[in-house]
């Protein structure tokens, strides 16, 4: 389990691909990985990824044909920063919120303001997200934990304050850009519940 705080960026150094799966080789920090081992779980860009071989600095994930179809990976280039998240220890502050790793799909940005210190962001979603994207709800970008500030059939907007902007790659985005997006763990469970006893929710 994450919370969606980004730990640090880590730099894309080396791609494997094949048809419809990748191998990603990262650079991260001596600190990140210090206690991080082969077998334990990252989030690299809001996707929970297994260690799969591992140096003081750099670290190798593989990424199966489902996670490559539902998300960015299959875009990435060399030196592209991704944001990077281990997974929570049991002793960890909570200070985010939920957030499985399992990225739903993606999302596109549309728009981009000032607002004051703020930077303001909206990105279009797919219809299928309806109900589980709500006006003050949680939404993860690419592993960061938002409050998603309005949303509506199909966008939503979030803020970031100087912090996020400047320690994860959202700053960077471009209109047209996709993200990683997890809705909410809670909206979809009681989404699911409410389809299945009658409620009328797009497929």
């Amino acid at each position: 389990m994450f919370t969606g705080l980004i730990k640090e960026q880590g730099k894309i150094v080396k791609i494997i691909k094949s048809s419809h799966s990748i191998k990603l080789t990262i650079q991260a920090s001596k600190n990140l990985l210090e206690t991080y081992k082969i077998g334990d779980s990252m989030a690299v860009n809001g996707v929970c990824l297994t260690c799969v071989q591992k140096s003081s600095s750099q670290f190798t994930v593989d990424i199966m044909p489902e996670t490559y179809k539902r998300t960015t990976f299959k875009d990435l280039k060399i030196n592209d920063a991704v944001n990077l998240e281990p997974a929570m220890g049991h002793s960890d502050r909570f200070e985010g919120h939920i957030v499985s790793g399992h990225s739903d799909g993606l999302a596109q940005l549309a728009a981009r303001q000032k607002d004051e210190n703020a930077i303001l962001l909206t990105f279009s979603y797919p219809s299928k997200f309806q109900g589980e994207i709500i006006n003050q709800g949680s939404i993860t970008i690419n592993g960061i934990s938002l409050t998603v500030v309005t949303c509506d059939n199909n966008k939503f907007t979030v803020s970031l304050i100087p912090h996020t902007a400047k320690h994860t790659n959202l700053e960077k985005l471009k209109i047209g850009d996709s993200v990683n997006i997890e809705t909410d763990i809670l909206a979809k469970y009681i989404k699911a519940q409410l389809k299945l006893f009658g409620g009328k929710f797009n497929d």
